[in-house]
């Protein structure tokens, strides 16, 4: 063996024996800061069952050992929150430390990656400020009369239904009701899916969601993101991409060239693009792109699976249904039956209908975010250096039956004002909290709250032979819904 030979043999066995160091050190990451930690990572790898009772078991194991425990993914470690106080840290307090969610995006090659829910530090900040205006109260209340239109053609359609079968699957046509009214509200396009179930919209919206994921590839992008950034690895899928970028560009173009305006998320955004006050609140045609595209995507799937939980329940429980329906009826009453936005915003019971299937079915239900620097956890000699993965259970602490007595029970009165003011303020988080709460959460508050109380006005809902009760989480889907879908029986009121 020439000296060329052993010099290459030796640098082999040194890279091997430091990958080795380096691998032994990972694993070793949450014993050497004395955190609690899960050994044991096969459950993780189980695919059968949703990833939130994966957390949901960590959550109940280890809470009240310490403000947080450690689990492996691969080789990345992970940080699960078991503190209200600690997120509360994370999420408000000490938001400087977490600004990031770790979520890959690659804006140089999948631009339409690059949007809110992604982007990171000055770019994100700098996005939020920009788009933040276009969500205000007065807004929602700009784009209502085309929501409540969207909403009277399902109720319509489902009218039309009813005569013909007593007994339908919701989960899909609420996910036809939401994509109508976001793609009317962010595209201005009548997407028209009651009439149309395989329009080109409904199409790309289950392509997202239900295409199956490479897990390797999946891995690849938590683990070295910045090399998958540089080998031009994408997150959406490529005729997805094409298809939003170009609506976006047409619909863009249509309006500028015919002078069309019509008060909704898309005409806000054209507006900020051709601000010619300050060049620092422009927007461009990508991150218009990017915008429209996660509002869409984001908007039709957790609106129609919080409504398709709360039917569920409502099934269940038709005491609590009915209750809802007289709050309905007995607002429009007051309103000469008119489902004004000021109706709307009174049916105080359907908001806690809503928060209570949000509570039981978060539609996004563990958060993510990753240290930026170093951060001390508060009252432990635990640092966890940049770079760390902390996620919290939303769905685990909003089952802790110390916090939400008999958490199975589905009871809306846990939201009255007199109960929430007992509660810890960060026991519920369906929506986040803090600088990176939700952008869209009155758009989804609103649009469920159009949806249901059409439904409770005009039909009730129940159990039927096609019902599959318990209804069980679709594992492959981050989302929480429903894996066999729902059947209700449905009656014309």
């Amino acid at each position: 063996m020439d000296i060329m030979q052993q010099l290459l043999a030796l640098i082999a066995v040194l890279l091997l024996t430091y990958g080795f160091y380096r691998l032994r050190r990972q694993f070793r990451f949450w014993a050497d800061r004395n955190v609690p930690y899960l050994s044991n990572k096969i459950g993780f790898m189980d695919k059968s069952i949703h990833p939130v009772e994966h957390f949901r078991t960590c959550y109940t194991q280890f809470k009240g050992q310490y403000p947080l425990m450690g689990i492996m993914m691969i080789v990345k470690p992970i940080a699960v929150v078991l503190d209200l106080e600690l997120i509360k840290c994370i999420l408000v307090k000490d938001f400087q430390h977490f600004q990031n969610r770790g979520v890959y995006y690659n804006e140089k090659d999948d631009p339409i990656s690059a949007h809110l829910f992604s982007l990171e530090g000055a770019k994100w900040r700098n996005l939020r400020a920009k788009i933040s205006p276009t969500f205000t109260s007065g807004k929602m209340k700009m784009m209502y009369p085309t929501m409540v239109a969207a909403g009277k053609q399902f109720s319509d359609y489902l009218d039309d239904k009813v005569s013909q079968e007593s007994e339908l699957e919701m989960k899909d046509l609420l996910s036809r009701f939401t994509t109508d009214t976001i793609g009317t509200c962010a595209f201005g396009i009548e997407c028209n899916t009651m009439r149309e179930p395989n329009s080109t919209f409904r199409e790309m919206g289950r392509k997202h969601f239900e295409a199956p994921r490479s897990a390797l590839k999946d891995a690849f992008k938590m683990i070295s993101p910045n090399l998958a950034r540089f080998l031009g690895v994408k997150e959406i899928r490529p005729e997805v991409s094409e298809f939003f970028m170009g609506v976006v560009r047409d619909t863009i173009d249509y309006r500028l060239k015919n002078g069309v305006r019509r008060n909704d998320f898309m005409d806000l955004l054209i507006a900020m693009m051709n601000d010619d006050s300050s060049e620092s609140d422009r927007i461009t045609f990508n991150e218009i792109a990017a915008q429209a595209y996660v509002f869409f995507i984001a908007g039709f799937e957790t609106s129609s699976t919080t409504m398709t939980w709360a039917l569920y329940e409502l099934a269940l429980n038709q005491d609590v249904q009915e209750k809802g329906r007289s709050c309905v009826r007995e607002v429009l009453e007051k309103h000469n039956g008119v489902m004004s936005y000021e109706a709307i915003m009174q049916m105080t019971y359907i908001d806690q209908i809503i928060n209570e299937t949000l509570r039981k079915y978060p539609p996004v239900p563990i958060h993510f975010r990753t240290t930026s620097s170093e951060y001390r956890v508060p009252d432990t000699d635990t640092l966890l250096p940049a770079g760390t993965f902390v996620m919290l259970p939303v769905h685990a602490i909003q089952h802790d039956a110390e916090i939400f007595p008999d958490p199975e029970k589905f009871d809306p009165d846990r939201f009255t004002a007199e109960e929430v003011s007992k509660r810890h303020p960060y026991a519920w988080l369906p929506f986040g909290e803090g600088p990176r709460i939700c952008i869209g959460l009155r758009f989804g508050m609103m649009q469920a709250r159009i949806g249901l109380a059409l439904l409770l006005k005009s039909f009730r809902f129940s159990t039927g032979p096609k019902s599959t009760i318990p209804l069980e989480f679709e594992p492959t889907n981050f989302i929480l819904s429903p894996k066999q879908g729902l059947w209700l029986k449905v009656e014309k009121i």
